[in-house]
C-alpha cells in the first residue's frame, strides 16, 4: 500500500479530535471544586494538576496545527484563575478547528520537527487518555469513541518506545484475553484499566 494510498484511509484529525472532546467536555465540566486534591491514575497529577496539564496541552496543540513553537515547560494555574471548565471547552472547540484547516496534517511541526499527522495525533492521546484519568479520579462514566480507539492504537505503537523512555508512558499493564479495544488501549500506555 503506497502512501497516498494509506492517507486515503486515514480518518481526519479533525473529526477525532472533535469526537475526543464530545466525551472529555462533560468531564471537566463534571469536576467538583472538593475533588481537585484527589489522586489521579498519573502518580506526577493530582485532579488540579491534571487539569491544569490537559488545559494547556489544548492551548499548545493549537499552535502546532498552524506550525508554531509550543511551551509545555510551566503550565499555568488555569484552575486557580477561574472558569477553568467552561474554558476548557473553549480552547477544545479551537483545538478541533485548528486541526481541522487545510494542511493542518501535512509537514512537520513543533520543536522535534515531527510529522504533523504524529504530533495531532498526541494530541488525541493526551485528551482520550487523560479525560479518562479525571473520570475514573473523580467517579465519573467514560467510554472513549471506537474510532478514536481505533487511530491511538497505532499512533501508541509507534509513540510507546519513545514516550517510555521519556517517562511519559509506563511500562505496558497486562490485560486478559477478553480485554477490549479501549483497555487495551489504556494498558499500553501504562494504565490499569481495571483500577478504581
Amino acid at each position: 500500500m503506497d502512501t497516498n494510498e494509506k492517507q486515503t484511509h486515514t480518518k481526519p484529525l479533525g473529526g477525532l479530535l472533535a469526537a475526543a472532546v464530545s466525551r472529555a467536555v462533560p468531564v471537566v465540566a463534571g469536576i467538583e471544586d472538593k475533588a481537585l486534591d484527589a489522586p489521579t491514575p498519573c502518580a506526577d497529577y493530582d485532579v488540579r494538576a491534571l487539569a491544569n496539564h490537559l488545559l494547556h496541552v489544548v492551548v499548545e496543540f493549537q499552535k502546532l496545527a498552524v506550525k508554531r513553537d509550543s511551551d509545555f515547560s510551566s503550565p499555568p494555574d488555569y484552575v486557580a484563575e477561574g472558569g477553568w471548565r467552561e474554558r476548557f471547552a473553549t480552547e477544545a472547540d479551537v483545538l478541533v478547528e485548528a486541526w481541522s484547516t487545510p494542511g493542518a496534517e501535512e509537514g512537520t511541526t513543533g520543536s522535534l520537527n515531527m510529522p504533523a499527522r504524529t504530533v495531532g495525533g498526541m494530541a488525541l492521546l493526551d485528551l482520550t487518555a487523560h479525560a479518562w484519568d479525571l473520570a475514573r479520579a473523580t467517579g465519573q462514566e467514560y467510554a472513549a469513541e471506537p474510532a478514536v480507539v481505533a487511530e491511538l492504537t497505532g499512533v501508541v505503537e509507534r509513540l510507546a518506545p519513545t514516550g517510555r523512555e521519556m517517562g511519559a508512558f509506563g511500562a505496558a499493564v497486562p490485560v486478559g484475553a477478553d480485554a477490549g479495544p479501549f483497555e487495551r488501549l489504556l494498558a499500553a500506555t501504562g494504565r490499569d484499566p481495571y483500577r478504581v
